[in-house]
């Protein structure tokens, strides 16, 4: 078999699970050596196709699926922690913003907590934080997704419709130039929609692994926003601002 059928196989299998050890993917490619299997998944790496996670886990990244937040703590840590502190030098004191779900807005919430600031959040990861802050917290209600730490659905939307943002900051599974930003949830693409719509200014909390990934629904075209990455893309630049982090600032 060559390069390419075996190669095809793997995404294929890929595809249909959110993770698999290499012993896994072995023992469905029985006729592939693990040699073999080990330099096709080298050459999968390079071409961006797959990624590997702490713990020798692999995961397809033709398209994004979403990931346990578990699991997306794992991926990008440093770069998320960049973004993070980028974000939070655009807030102000006094401000009210919206920070959304996902493991990098996460973060951003803890480099707030002593903020003088209100925070609006549908990220459940919030849930976790003990003894004194001085941010204010209001957690929207919705349906809760264990999966990735979110509330979403009619009873988040109806809560989030009456409300107006001084800043918002989004997480994003995927952006491109041509498709926009896309999201594996239906619900979770909707709340995208109204935030934006509803907050002065929209930033995308987006580490550069999801440049140019697609999802399966897109949430809004790539405008009207501020994209926070850890790195440049010429592409995407040419649509909208990219902010990036302050390496000396961080480590001064």
């Amino acid at each position: 078999m060559i390069p390419y059928e075996r190669q095809k196989k793997i995404i294929r299998i890929l595809a249909d699970k959110d993770l698999v050890k290499i012993d896994e993917l072995q023992t469905q490619l029985p006729n592939i050596s693990i040699s073999t299997l080990r330099r096709d998944l080298k050459s999968l790496e390079a071409n961006g196709k797959i990624e590997y996670l702490v713990g020798g886990a692999i995961k397809a990244s033709m398209t994004t699926s979403e990931l346990p937040m578990s699991q997306k703590t794992m991926l990008h840590d440093e770069q998320k922690k960049l973004i993070a502190v980028r974000a939070a030098n655009e807030v102000t004191d006094y401000e009210s913003i919206y920070i959304d779900s996902g493991s990098t807005s996460a973060l951003l919430i803890n480099c707030l907590l002593d903020r003088d600031i209100t925070i609006y959040t549908t990220n459940t990861a919030v849930l976790n934080i003990a003894g004194d802050i001085n941010a204010t917290i209001i957690v929207l209600g919705g349906r809760y997704n264990s999966r990735i730490s979110s509330l979403s659905g009619t009873l988040t939307e109806n809560n989030l419709s009456g409300l107006y943002f001084d800043r918002a900051f989004l997480g994003v599974n995927g952006i491109d130039d041509e498709r926009g930003v896309t999201t594996p949830d239906i619900a979770e693409a909707t709340k995208k929609r109204l935030i934006k719509s509803n907050a002065k200014q929209t930033y995308l909390l987006c580490d550069s692994s999801k440049f140019h990934k697609i999802s399966a629904v897109r949430a809004f075209d790539l405008n009207d926003v501020v994209l926070i990455s850890d790195k440049n893309d010429t592409a995407i630049s040419k649509l909208v601002p990219i902010l990036l982090p302050d390496i000396k600032r961080r480590d001064s």
